[in-house]
């Protein structure tokens, strides 16, 4: 396919081609810009700061530690089991430092998931937050789990605030049940010793394994995509080329609201400023969204990443319309489709765009995003990053032409090892260098992308493609609906049928309701048949409705 985009799409100042091999791994980029902004502010959280030198210093103690202590050597994986908090930088810049493979886990896991995602890394150490380690200490003795560091939210707090908080959460919320870790050690006195040892340091290549990113099974069993210092330089350089004329130097504020240790806040919140100089507001409970606005209202924010639910949510939490948004640039949506009703409320709110991209995270995950000239939504996912390819395949195995519906393939330095001891699934999307994502695009004359929808998601109603993406951003146009999700059920007549699960925003919204609005919006094969109301839509650790659970647990 022709990298149209290029010519007629690029905004001005946005390289064609990035150099993947600019830093030879993540920990040469870290310790030139640490060096470089040295007091800047990294990381805030909870009214704590962390400054670049600070951030330095202390990744360079528990590196130490890691690497003295415990005898890990490169090419071990080490697991990470927090929230944002100011220890989740510490511990993985100084995992990278020691030359570990950094293994990022969901804190929320059942023990079922905990177990098969240690036992198929191979993880030889664990940095869990003890909120949840009652679950990793039942699961550990069938892991290869050697070593446990356990730490509290407010560790990295000061030691008034930090005791405080630690105790409210432990013994008047009673959210740190009981568990036994023997010989575990705790964050705080694993950073002390380290502080006390010398740290050998290691050397990192491009082709190193900096990540092993779980995947969430949408097929079965998670896979963990392997993620090398080059793919991930790679990527944040493609980031960076995409939007550098709008940031400044020193002068960003990121809003890092999703979890860093999924992939996208991961390269695009947390990687992606350090060559800025810029700083990262940890949110480490974005579920409360009062406290969320308040936390906002502190701070001259710049840009904030998140999903369409995130951004559903702020927009509907009182007091967040009246936060002071001069200095917001930009938000980023991606993770999920960036719904229409949602994007212009959001414009129509803050006074600033919504610009959407996409990714996933076998690509790092960049691979599209909007101009950043675009000055409204257009409900694309942009152009393809720098340095990337993309075919769109038909049914046939062709390339289809502007405008028709095909699987996307990507091709660029972003693009995964492959999966972790699982080559039969590695040859399943991986095809002479193209990843086959199993995601149904379309591409217009100017080489925009528009995701039509997720190939496992599709629902076929008597012959016809229906996408659930469509029906979705049709139904929360309605006033009365906060969110929506669509799946298909089976139907002896055809085949499938829509059933829709919906959140109200009005709680006297009806089912008859809803059927009106689609009558009028949807041709009759698209209209959904049976409408379910609930309190609430499952949804994955960064917001991303899960139509898997929908099907799972529909009641056809």
């Amino acid at each position: 396919m022709e990298k149209i985009w290029l010519e007629k799409s690029y905004p001005p100042g946005v390289e064609f081609e990035i150099d993947p091999d600019k830093y030879k791994s993540l920990v040469e980029l870290f310790l030139k810009y640490t060096a470089l902004y040295g007091d800047k502010t990294a990381f805030i959280n909870m009214g704590a700061t962390l400054s670049y030198h600070e951030l330095a210093q202390q990744a360079t103690m528990f590196a130490a530690y890691l690497q003295q202590d415990l005898g890990l050597i490169k090419g071990d994986k080490f697991a990470i089991m927090i929230p944002n908090t100011l220890q989740y930088p510490i511990a993985l810049f100084g995992s990278l430092m020691a030359g570990l493979t950094v293994v990022n886990v969901n804190p929320l896991y059942t023990a079922r998931e905990l177990e098969h995602q240690l036992k198929d890394s191979g993880a030889k150490g664990i940095l869990v937050l003890e909120n949840f380690a009652h679950v990793l200490a039942s699961v550990i003795d069938k892991t290869s789990v050697q070593h446990v560091i356990t730490t509290g939210v407010g560790d990295r707090l000061g030691a008034v605030k930090g005791t405080l908080v630690n105790c409210v959460l432990k013994y008047v919320k009673k959210q740190v049940p009981s568990y036994e870790l023997s010989n575990s050690v705790k964050f705080n006195a694993a950073l002390a010793k380290g502080g006390k040892l010398n740290f050998s340091p290691v050397e990192v290549t491009g082709q190193d394994l900096a990540f092993l990113q779980y995947t969430g099974g949408t097929t079965g069993p998670s896979k963990g995509v392997m993620l090398t210092h080059r793919n991930m330089v790679a990527n944040l350089e493609q980031s960076n080329a995409m939007t550098k004329q709008v940031f400044e130097i020193g002068k960003e504020i990121m809003v890092t609201a999703l979890p860093l240790y999924h992939v996208y806040a991961l390269t695009s919140n947390c990687l992606c400023f350090i060559p800025f100089g810029g700083t990262n507001l940890l949110i480490t409970n974005p579920r409360d969204m009062v406290g969320f606005v308040k936390e906002l209202a502190k701070y001259p924010f710049t840009a904030i990443t998140g999903v369409n639910t995130l951004f559903n949510a702020l927009l509907h939490t009182p007091g967040f319309d009246q936060l002071d948004f001069s200095h917001l640039k930009l938000g980023f949506g991606g993770g999920m489709s960036v719904q229409r009703p949602v994007a212009e409320l959001w414009e129509k709110v803050t006074g600033t765009r919504l610009l959407e991209g996409y990714g996933l995270t076998e690509c790092a995950p960049l691979v599209t995003l909007s101009p950043y000239d675009q000055e409204s939504y257009n409900g694309s996912i942009g152009v393809p990053a720098s340095s990337t390819d993309i075919r769109l395949i038909g049914d046939d195995g062709e390339e289809v032409g502007f405008d028709e519906p095909g699987e996307m393939w990507v091709k660029g330095p972003q693009v995964m090892n492959g999966y972790y001891n699982r080559q039969d699934a590695t040859d399943e999307v991986l095809k002479d260098g193209w990843l086959a994502t199993g995601d149904i695009a379309t591409m217009d004359e100017n080489g925009f992308f528009r995701i039509v929808d997720r190939k496992k998601d599709m629902i076929i109603v008597s012959g016809f493609n229906v996408y659930p993406n469509e029906i979705e951003e049709v139904i929360v146009s309605h006033d009365g609906v906060l969110e929506a999700a669509a799946i298909g059920i089976a139907n002896d007549i055809t085949g499938e049928t829509v059933k829709l699960f919906i959140v109200r925003q009005d709680p006297e919204l009806t089912e008859q309701d809803v059927l009106d609005h689609c009558h009028k919006l949807l041709t009759n094969y698209k209209r959904p048949k049976i409408v379910e109301f609930m309190d609430e839509l499952p949804k994955s650790n960064v917001g991303k409705i899960l139509r898997k659970e929908l099907r799972q647990g529909k009641d056809a």
